[in-house]
């Protein structure tokens, strides 16, 4: 017989009773309000209700009631799920249970890797974190998204093209280990229209992780990880931590997806998370990942005892967490952790009625001890009689675990009156123990002590964006005469118009790059300019072309993975002598060019000799035309590109060959503190199908593409190649 964790006797009799009445009976709980992912507050605490019907005291025999029916549900989804928490018995698994704080972090995250020194610098990455918001205990690796399917990689593919290789990617795992970290991966079932691995997905997954020895797989827009991937983990002896993008879909999911993040509503009295609710051995992540303040979702991740999403690389957008929020993300994960124990009990009780309106508190009883979590929703510091305990034990001790200190109860009766400080929108901590300290509860209190004498409301709120600057490119010696295969481009007053084709982030500053003309990172921009003469390559860098080059210089690059990687034996296969060289990076686009005398384009000389100056869509005029460019294609194996020159009427103004939909070209790169990306235009002839989340194409004259940059090895692709510009004279 299956063993019902929570509810009464009663009410599982009444269910009983109606099942062998034979009627279809549906119970009812009219003091509940459901929503996707939470459980609102008892009406009584809403300040709406509050402000429009006049006074309304939460009484006693209210919030039984409501938390009789909050139990009550509990009991009844778990009969009708047929609910078993034996994943959350598994040893292997026990530590999501106390992992609290978990960013997304980019692999193209500058203090993640350097790619100077060409090593993963986890210890950097780490230090970080700490210096900032008091360190992290897992991460969520991203490897995918938003790069893939520029060309057929698929998800496995990057990861073994990370730096280093899989064993590489295996001592980078290692690294995190040993500072007490667990690792995650993505997985992306919607990515079906690059290469077939040949696998399921979660048979491809369970392989991949075991093999890095990574800890679990979060499940990019998934509402619940199939049960499959978690089977396919187990039968190899490899158990993953399951964590969807949001409350699983379905309540049985719970059974096996031990972790989620949470999406949840935000009201002055935080919501119930039905997950935890549901099981409190659950480990949410709250996600605010385009938030500049966080704290209505710190606190309600405090007050349901669960963990934050401390995301601040966006897909390549940095939204970097404030003094103010870092701190309460420090304070938070301190007390969370040296509370751990108690946040997974069985007992737990949200709403505990505290003595002050706006402050809400969750009690958690474990034994003969208890631990309460409280929130301030209030823009006003709270101060005094703030906590009743009904009936505290005999000798009970009680401490604010906040400020460290312990507490000297007021009795009235047998009820304990405990006064605390807890500052606006700030949180606090009580710990009821019953005897003497242990030796982890005396570190929590003297940490907690030193971390508090300065008050969390004296840091800086102040959000500020992260300025990006462009990576210069030196000029050439300046060319008197027409250079084989180049083109003349005269001077010009250009007006620059071009916007990112990010599919995330809308305008949000920092979305996109910021040229050296503008305050900010922004989508759109719009410039008038004068751009001086320079001669262009009339056709794309050819293999042929590339050979010379290789024949000339010997030239190696110190990260080689997947360079010219469709050549073989030092030389492009047959017939390929005139398609643009591809399988190379902007290291070594660059080296070409200086080899040549030459160098890449900026980004608006290249839209200015794509585009002429009558604003023209597209380098042929104003509507598309397919037999201009190559015939897209929508397979998972990539072919190859076309020949140069094999589109004439596709040129642009000035006679510039190829400028869409053959190759992407590299031009210019901008960095800051924490990113790098190119800016790639022209699109390519390849359009993997099957999902919006691919790296989007950008063939229009006033669109580019940003792709981010971690390293040659992985920023090399099979359909970005390149032409170079000379100045003139």
């Amino acid at each position: 017989m299956q063993k019902l964790s929570y509810g009464t006797k009663a009410v599982v009799a009444a269910i009983c009773c109606a099942c062998s009445l034979g009627m279809h009976a549906q119970i009812d709980y009219p003091h509940l309000k459901l929503t996707t992912e939470g459980i609102t507050a008892p009406d009584c605490n809403d300040v709406g209700k509050l402000l429009i019907g006049g006074t309304q005291t939460c009484s006693p025999q209210g919030y039984q009631t409501w938390l009789s029916e909050m139990r009550g549900w509990r009991t009844n989804r778990h009969i009708r799920m047929g609910y078993s928490g034996d994943m959350y018995d598994l040893p292997a698994l026990k530590w999501t249970q106390s992992s609290f704080i978990q960013p997304q972090m980019m692999m193209e995250d500058r203090y993640f890797y350097d790619v100077a020194a060409g090593k993963y610098t986890v210890n950097r990455y780490l230090d970080d974190t700490e210096k900032r918001y008091g360190g992290i205990d897992a991460v969520l690796i991203w490897h995918t998204y938003t790069n893939i399917g520029i060309d057929d990689r698929n998800q496995y593919d990057l990861i073994r093209d990370m730096p280093g290789g899989i064993p590489a990617v295996k001592q980078m795992v290692a690294d995190f280990h040993r500072r007490g970290v667990k690792v995650f991966f993505p997985v992306m079932v919607w990515d079906q229209g690059t290469r077939d691995e040949g696998k399921p997905n979660w048979i491809a997954t369970a392989e991949m992780m075991k093999e890095i020895d990574a800890d679990g797989v979060n499940g990019d827009t998934m509402d619940g990880l199939p049960k499959a991937f978690n089977d396919a983990a187990i039968k190899i002896g490899h158990p993953l931590a399951l964590e969807p993008e949001a409350f699983p879909g379905h309540d049985e999911m719970l059974a096996w997806n031990t972790m989620s993040w949470g999406y949840w509503l935000y009201p002055y009295a935080p919501d119930v998370s039905r997950s935890k609710w549901l099981e409190p051995r659950s480990m949410v992540n709250v996600s605010a990942r385009w938030s500049h303040n966080k704290t209505d979702y710190l606190q309600a991740a405090f007050f349901n005892g669960v963990g934050f999403e401390s995301w601040e690389n966006v897909w390549g957008i940095w939204n970097g967490i404030t003094p103010h929020d870092g701190e309460a993300i420090r304070r938070m994960a301190t007390m969370e952790r040296g509370l751990a124990p108690f946040l997974v009990s069985e007992d737990w009780q949200p709403y505990y009625a505290t003595e002050s309106r706006g402050l809400f508190a969750s009690y958690w009883p474990l034994k003969t001890s208890a631990a309460w979590t409280l929130v301030n929703r209030s823009d006003y510091a709270m101060q005094g009689e703030l906590l009743r305990v009904k009936d505290a034990p005999s000798g009970a001790k009680f401490y604010d675990v906040y400020h460290g200190v312990e507490l000297r109860p007021r009795m009235e009766g047998k009820d304990a009156v405990l006064s605390f400080d807890v500052g606006p929108h700030g949180f606090g901590a009580v710990l009821q123990i019953d005897g003497s300290l242990s030796a982890s509860e005396q570190s929590l209190l003297s940490k907690m002590k030193e971390m508090t004498q300065k008050p969390l409301e004296s840091y800086s709120a102040e959000w500020n964006f992260l300025p990006q600057t462009l990576v210069e490119i030196a000029a050439t010696k300046p060319a008197p005469d027409a250079p084989a295969g180049m083109t003349k481009i005269p001077a010009a007053a250009y007006r620059f118009r071009v916007n990112g084709i990010e599919i995330e982030g809308r305008d949000d500053v920092g979305v996109d790059f910021q040229y050296p003309w503008e305050p900010s990172p922004r989508r759109y921009h719009d410039h008038v300019m004068n751009v001086k003469s320079f001669w262009m390559d009339t056709n794309l860098v050819t293999n042929a072309q590339f050979k010379k080059f290789m024949d000339a210089t010997h030239y190696k690059p110190a990260d080689a993975k997947n360079f010219l990687r469709d050549w073989e034996k030092g030389t492009y296969p047959k017939d390929w002598v005139d398609k643009p060289v591809t399988w190379v990076g902007l290291e070594d686009a660059r080296a070409y060019a200086t080899w040549a005398g030459k160098r890449l384009p900026h980004e608006w000389e290249w839209q200015y000799a794509a585009q002429g100056t009558d604003d023209r869509k597209y380098p042929w005029g104003n509507s598309w035309n397919a037999e201009t460019v190559p015939t897209p294609d929508t397979g998972r194996a990539l072919t190859s590109p076309d020949a140069v020159g094999a589109h004439p009427h596709g040129a642009s103004p000035f006679g510039i060959q190829d400028m869409v939909g053959n190759v992407w070209q590299w031009t210019d790169e901008y960095q800051d503190d924490h990113t790098r990306a190119a800016v790639l235009r022209g699109g390519s002839y390849y359009q993997p199908g099957g999902s919006i989340w691919y790296f989007p194409q950008a063939y229009k004259n006033d669109s580019h593409g940003k792709f981010l940059l971690m390293a040659p090895s992985e920023d090399r692709s099979g359909t970005v190649g390149f032409r170079c510009v000379m100045d003139a004279q």
